[in-house]
């Protein structure tokens, strides 16, 4: 992580296609950084329709004035979760043949964690692998989704089945939008900021204690300090485990609980971070159950957690039995059976496969 020009911070990612991630207030009206990115003479913008009209017309001011001759499309899907499915992947690449988009063509993906992740799929897919630029406009997307180049979209059956490792071409993280960001979407994102304290940083723990009312005040240098942090975890992370063979499967702390609320609740109920953030306290309650943890750490966690206004509980009406179905067709579920992340107290966590089905109905029970 370096500090650059001005006020901006960049964390470069490493690996096979390495990217820079830059992190800094008005990104999305830098014709330059934004120009920068894209090979050849043709964009499409991904975006839905509720960040459409915020920003996609600024991103397409900024880029033809640095680019007069882009040809520039725009695409635009429904808000939500309820998105992230194979019909909407196929009107993305409708809307890439339209483009009559060429294999020097670019994806610029503006939006949250939905909007990334169906973008980055389209782009992974359209004439087998085109350039995406990665425009998170959430919290939860700048410190997660659009880093590490996994996307994917849902199926009925769970989240994130059909789906590519395609890492971006760059990262533009613009810290000024997360000022309109609604309080909840401020909170999700906030949880997977934790999340990063959680599986390997503890003093990260101790300043998100330290400045949690400067982030949920919205305070620039906090949010841009927090973004930074997590990004650069991540960057580490994916870099030594590029395909999640390894120590990448880390990042999935509380995500086996939460894909599973999420997928039973229809994608309606509790949003990605707010399942997260249950997820990670049943997480810590497993790993008490097997002996693994202390009962304080978990309650440290829960304590932060409900400080920053997430849900720590499972939600009422969820089925155990149901639960445990989703998880068995984890993506993190293996042959032998249940995996989880699971840890020794903030900062140790670790992955620990044949995890008795008894022992997880046993914490969904409560």
């Amino acid at each position: 992580m370096s500090a650059a020009a001005s006020n901006r911070i960049e964390v470069d990612v490493a690996g096979a296609q390495p990217y820079r991630i830059t992190i800094a207030p008005g990104l999305l009206d830098d014709g330059a950084a934004l120009a920068a990115q894209v090979r050849g003479r043709q964009a499409l913008v991904l975006s839905d329709d509720t960040v459409a009209p915020l920003y996609a017309a600024r991103v397409a001011e900024a880029l033809r004035a640095a680019r007069p001759e882009l040809s520039l499309a725009h695409f635009a899907l429904p808000a939500g979760e309820s998105s992230k499915t194979l019909h909407w992947f196929g009107r993305a690449i409708d809307a890439l043949a339209a483009l009559g988009a060429r294999r020097d063509a670019c994806v610029l993906a503006l939006g949250g964690g939905v909007v990334g992740d169906l973008a980055g799929f389209a782009a992974a897919c359209w004439m087998r692998g085109i350039d995406c630029v990665q425009l998170p406009t959430t919290l939860l997307a700048m410190v997660d989704s659009s880093v590490g180049g996994k996307t994917a979209v849902d199926l009925p059956q769970g989240k994130n089945l059909v789906g590519a490792f395609h890492p971006p071409r760059a990262v533009l993280a613009d810290t000024a939008v997360l000022r309109t960001l609604p309080p909840r979407e401020l909170r999700a994102g906030l949880a997977e900021v934790m999340k990063y304290g959680a599986i390997v940083d503890a003093s990260f723990l101790d300043w998100l204690d330290a400045h949690a009312d400067a982030l949920l005040a919205m305070d620039d240098d906090a949010l841009a300090t927090a973004v930074a942090r997590s990004c650069a975890h991540k960057a580490a992370i994916v870099e030594r485990d590029p395909f999640e063979h390894g120590e990448r499967a880390l990042l999935n702390f509380g995500h086996t609980f939460g894909h599973a609320i999420e997928t039973e609740q229809g994608y309606g109920g509790l949003n990605h971070g707010e399942a997260v953030a249950v997820g990670m306290v049943l997480a810590a309650r497993l790993s008490e159950t097997l002996g693994l943890a202390r009962p304080e750490d978990g309650e440290r966690l829960r304590v932060l957690l409900t400080r920053f206004g997430l849900p720590v509980a499972l939600p009422a009406g969820l089925d155990p039995e149901s639960l445990l179905a989703h998880m068995r067709l984890d993506k993190k579920a293996q042959a032998g059976g249940l995996r989880f992340i699971v840890w020794e107290g903030a900062g140790r966590a670790r992955v620990l496969s044949d995890v008795p089905e008894s022992a997880v109905l046993a914490v969904l029970r409560g």
